[in-house]
């Protein structure tokens, strides 16, 4: 087994709680744009020592090949599944966001640029 069969998607049920979503956004301090990845956008996830995201990764794919972007850890009850970070956006034809729940595994959502 390969750890893509794994990763669910946007097909499978929960997939309003557990699918990241990224968008570009408008950064006020710098004045450039940010990427903001949120878990739960439109039905918030549980956020429970039970039931929780671990983790959020985020990469770009850049000439075919997955490039590391950043990784937010979080803790259960108190860290909440929205991340926003800088990136150099440039040569990247997308984005890809990876998470982990605790109780369904992982998940990806992904962005064309």
């Amino acid at each position: 087994m390969k750890l893509g069969d794994l990763v669910k998607g946007g097909a499978q049920e929960g997939k309003e709680k557990h699918v990241p979503t990224i968008e570009l956004v408008e950064c006020k301090e710098c004045g450039g744009r940010g990427v903001k990845v949120t878990v739960g956008k439109d039905v918030a996830h549980p956020n429970t020592v039970e039931h929780h995201i671990k983790w959020i990764a985020l990469f770009g794919v850049k000439n075919g090949v997955a490039v590391h972007i950043a990784t937010f850890d979080l803790g259960p009850t108190y860290g909440i599944p929205k991340a926003v970070t800088h990136a150099n956006l440039d040569g990247l034809s997308e984005l890809v966001a990876v998470e982990y729940c605790n109780l369904h595994g992982l998940w990806e959502g992904s962005l064309k640029l």
